[in-house]
């Protein structure tokens, strides 16, 4: 088991960064100044209200200590790649959800550890995050911004052939991404039993919760329909390859990678859900 998802999880995790990447230009840095407001919701607004979330849900809840870590390691986690498909689906602004997710990557370097430490003084205790900060930090530098980067450099040297071969690379990721998903579940069957009770309805109500804060923050921002599910989407995704990496690879915990499977399993769902109940919504008024 760890031999396995210790050489799967950083391939996997490299694969779907260097496809966020390839979709990241100069141009949409440049993005940035002309949308500032929205950027900043979608960047800096989930780094204070995720974590009140998911430490209001647990004191609601009170999940086993594994699922309580697994869910705190999901909610400082960076956007997930899979929100880009969500705003495409939904047609709502994906060049937006694009940058929101390479960005909070390139950040999640230094937010991630940040947020850790917060949560175990909030918490007074430790979480099990046997990792210092600064040691967390240097790999985790390696984890996202080097395939970021990878894939943001082979675009600008090679616009052709990032075009041609990132919708392969990123379905190859999901791809593999599932397939990690059902090997974890298979393999720690009892623990994904033990926590299922409590995890279910917790990363349910984190997903719900969060879209809902994410619609009403783009409300407040005066932003548009299409922006608003994109904001909203990028509140709710975790980018949960990174969180099940962190917890493998960083931490040796794979009790905290059952949650980060189950918390994919039920956004999934929910998710797809909402992108159908937006673009029916969107049809309804639009023939009205």
């Amino acid at each position: 088991m760890k031999q396995v998802v210790d050489v799967a999880i950083p391939v996997i995790t490299f694969l779907l960064l260097t496809a966020v990447g390839l979709d990241l230009a100069r141009d949409d840095f440049r993005r940035v100044r002309r949308e500032r407001r929205f950027l900043a919701i979608g960047l800096l607004a989930p780094l204070v209200v995720l974590p009140l979330v998911a430490l209001a849900l647990i004191r609601a809840f009170a999940p086993l200590p594994p699922v309580e870590a697994g869910l705190l390691l999901v909610a400082v986690c960076p956007i997930g790649g899979i929100s880009n498909s969500y705003s495409y689906l939904a047609r709502a602004a994906t060049a937006l959800s694009v940058t929101l997710t390479g960005l909070s990557c390139l950040l999640a370097v230094a937010t991630v550890p940040l947020l850790t430490r917060l949560f175990e003084a909030a918490l007074g205790r430790p979480l099990g995050f046997d990792v210092t900060p600064r040691v967390l930090l240097i790999q985790l530098v390696f984890m996202l911004a080097v395939p970021v980067g990878v894939g943001m450099g082979v675009r600008s040297r090679w616009p052709e052939f990032a075009a041609a071969h990132r919708p392969s690379i990123q379905r190859l990721g999901f791809a593999a991404l599932g397939l990690l998903v059902v090997f974890v579940t298979w393999v720690e069957f009892d623990a994904f039993l033990a926590g299922f009770a409590s995890a279910v309805p917790l990363s349910g109500a984190f997903v719900a919760v969060s879209f809902a804060i994410g619609w009403m923050a783009a409300v407040a921002g005066r932003a548009d329909r299409q922006i608003r599910f994109t904001l909203a989407g990028e509140f709710a995704t975790r980018n949960v390859a990174i969180a099940t990496a962190v917890a493998v690879t960083l931490l040796h915990r794979v009790d905290f990678a059952v949650f980060a499977t189950t918390y994919f399993l039920v956004e999934l769902p929910l998710m797809l859900a909402a992108v159908a109940v937006f673009r029916w919504r969107g049809a309804t008024t639009r023939n009205c």
